[in-house]
């Protein structure tokens, strides 16, 4: 088994793709009109095997959770061989980091938000050796 995607609630879909593809660095890997204003958008790391279902809220109680799905914790976890390059990357590109890069047993590591407030780890993770 694999985990193939995970929901992130959105207000948008064209602004959570231009997020997440322009400014992170994803791949818009299926965007699909299910008709009624719904669609089916799935964007992931390039190479990567799991992604997210970027999922427009439909009503109050949905729009309620963009941006607080993991109650202010850090809920996603994006990992990268270059931390150097793909921080200051993702800085020009005008992603908001939360704290300078740090370095810890597990990694190098700086959390940033999304365009609504959720919490990432962006990690280089260290050498097991």
């Amino acid at each position: 088994m694999q985990l193939a995607q995970v929901t992130l609630v959105v207000r948008d879909y064209d602004e959570a793709i231009a997020f997440y593809v322009d400014a992170v660095g994803f791949d818009l890997a299926e965007d699909v009109d299910l008709g009624g204003g719904t669609r089916w958008v799935v964007v992931r790391p390039p190479g990567g095997a799991a992604g997210l279902l970027l999922a427009q809220a439909g009503d109050d109680a949905q729009r309620a959770r963009i941006g607080d799905q993991t109650g202010g914790r850090v809920g996603f976890f994006l990992h990268t061989d270059d931390f150097a390059t793909t921080h200051a990357r993702m800085q020009g590109a005008g992603v908001h980091f939360l704290e300078e890069p740090r370095f810890e047993p597990y990694g190098t590591v700086a959390v940033f938000e999304d365009l609504y407030g959720n919490k990432w780890d962006l990690i280089q993770p260290a050498d097991p050796s």
